[in-house]
């Protein structure tokens, strides 16, 4: 656990981070809208926009708080698929995988 110190620093950040965005996406969606008619239609396609990001937020967040138990139950550097170690490099860049490279090509490929 000790060489996941620095990443684990780096998702509770990420987790926070995201946590706030999250928050301000929803006072964005719930605020009053406008009373003229074609300022409330291009508040809607923002709506929508904003909706998508917070989809994106909670799913990004949702892969943090994994990793974060996975570092907590002693599995997080072992790949979900074929259980072999991840490169400690991969998981420097890319902190709430749950693949190694080869299981993560082959996701990707197919």
């Amino acid at each position: 656990m000790g060489q996941f110190i620095e990443i684990k620093q780096q998702l509770l950040i990420l987790q926070q981070d995201l946590a706030d965005k999250l928050e301000r996406i929803k006072s964005h969606v719930t605020s009053v809208a406008n009373t003229d008619w074609s300022e409330q239609a291009q508040e809607r396609e923002n709506d929508e926009v904003m909706d998508a990001l917070g989809n994106e937020v909670r799913r990004e967040l949702k892969l943090v708080n994994l990793a974060l138990h996975r570092m907590k139950e002693g599995d997080y550097e072992f790949c979900d698929d074929c259980g072999e170690s991840i490169n400690i490099e991969r998981l420097k860049v890319l902190p709430f995988t749950q693949h190694c490279i080869k299981c993560a090509s082959k996701r990707d490929s197919a």
